[in-house]
């Protein structure tokens, strides 16, 4: 892409023209005029949400209180670190949407239980995994 085309790239993208019209014009793929804007910024959400950074849109973490740095063009963060997102989480497990609770029967001892995030579970315990799966383990006779 020569310098020319780069420019004229800057220029429509001000004017408010597409992607599509653009590589029309100039006569070069669609996907490069993506490329082009998007490594330089020039996609309306990165300079959108660069404005709203600049006025002051200031994201408070909400464990500690701190500031939280905003990446343009990313989902807005609400923690400043994972340490403080897990802190956060795991004193409001109130909050948690858990859908991934399952139901089985115990292929050893026959007890319902429920899980949490493993469809494949068999067991209730590590102990009914040893026993069913090896007798009881080394001391079991």
């Amino acid at each position: 892409m020569t310098d020319k085309q780069k420019n004229r790239i800057r220029e429509m993208k001000a004017d408010g023209h597409g992607y599509i019209t653009i590589a029309r014009e100039l006569g070069i793929s669609e996907n490069t005029v993506k490329s082009f804007c998007r490594r330089n910024g020039l996609n309306r959400a990165a300079a959108d949400t660069a404005v709203l950074l600049e006025e002051g849109d200031k994201s408070i973490c909400l464990c500690c209180g701190k500031e939280v740095r905003q990446v343009p063009v990313r989902k807005a963060k609400k923690f400043c670190s994972n340490k403080c997102r897990n802190r956060w989480w795991n004193s409001h497990l109130d909050q948690v949407e858990r859908k991934a609770h399952y139901e089985f029967v115990c292929a050893c001892c026959k007890k319902s239980f429920t899980a949490y995030g493993n469809a494949g579970r068999k067991y209730c315990s590590h102990e009914c995994y040893i026993k069913d799966r090896f007798g009881g383990g080394r001391n079991a006779e």
